[in-house]
């Protein structure tokens, strides 16, 4: 499981200025649910000085995607656009006092999202339509202009850097090549040498490759995985169903109803979806689930 600060998890179970904003007057919606993050920033300008009034989010997501949106909103409150459009996903990530490496990408559909929104109430045309740059990555969608940006901005230096703050590469692997040219590219114009060997990225199974049975193996031995660390906590979780991308469990013992359940689902899918090399769904097969700790749009 991934290590959360304290600020993440205030701002995930009582996440700030969630929710539809009446009279806003700029919206910035990216992301995808195809994808497994979907984010829509509304914000009330003052149109005399361009200041911020109010900002309210509605996201569906991980719990970082909750944070990350919810430390935003607070971040932008009272700024002037120019100023908001200064703000980088590092300061949301500051803000919340760190968010785990695998968990960056939330950060930055934040910062999108923020920058799709001036454009909107300013009129312009903001778009991940792709029209600037080539596809890189088709599992997520994510253009060679969003991964350069990042790398910039954020000095990444390997395909694992790129998969945690961006998504890219993290699913089937065939984008990887086209991310290590682009690391060599912005790398050598900060004067540094990429090496394809910093980090050693394991290459997921390609989808629609496992019969059903060998899917199933496959999760149950994920949970297996994880299985000792919520023993230790006097709680336990066991495979109910699998139906289609979705897979259903029951968390027992101490775990059926912790705080914390709802953040280690998360970490759970996660490892899932890099195990199976798809976009999987994790839902607790009793009443009352991941879905009331985010709005969706």
């Amino acid at each position: 499981m991934w290590d959360y600060s304290d600020k993440v998890k205030e701002h995930f179970f009582s996440p700030r200025n969630a929710g539809a904003l009446d009279n806003a007057n700029a919206v910035g919606d990216v992301g995808s649910l195809n994808c497994g993050d979907a984010l829509r920033l509304m914000l009330k300008v003052d149109p005399d000085t361009e200041t911020i009034q109010d900002a309210s989010f509605q996201t569906f997501g991980c719990g970082s995607a909750i944070a990350s949106s919810s430390a935003l909103t607070e971040i932008i409150k009272g700024m002037k656009l120019d100023d908001a459009l200064k703000v980088s996903n590092q300061d949301i990530a500051d803000y919340l006092d760190g968010l785990p490496p695998e968990k960056m990408h939330c950060s930055v559909m934040g910062r999108e999202a923020l920058q799709a929104a001036i454009a909107n109430y300013r009129g312009e045309v903001w778009s991940d339509d792709h029209e600037e740059g080539a596809l890189i990555c088709k599992c997520f969608a994510i253009d060679a202009v969003l991964i350069e940006e990042t790398v910039r901005a954020n000095k990444l230096s390997t395909v694992e850097d790129v998969i945690n703050y961006t998504k890219a590469g993290g699913g089937c692997s065939s984008c990887h090549e086209g991310i290590e040219e682009i690391l060599v590219k912005v790398m050598a114009e900060r004067g540094e040498t990429f090496s394809p060997h910093n980090v050693e990225i394991p290459e997921p199974p390609k989808p629609g490759k496992l019969t059903n049975l060998q899917r199933i193996k496959r999760i149950e031995m994920v949970l297996d995985s994880v299985r000792p660390q919520l023993q230790r906590d006097h709680g336990d979780i066991e495979l109910v169903d699998v139906d289609g991308k979705t897979i259903y469990v029951n968390m027992t013992g101490a775990c059926a109803g912790c705080q914390m359940e709802a953040l280690t689902l998360q970490g759970i899918q996660q490892k899932l979806m890099e195990d199976l090399g798809e976009f999987v769904k994790i839902v607790p097969s009793r009443a009352g689930s991941l879905s009331r700790a985010a709005s969706h749009p």
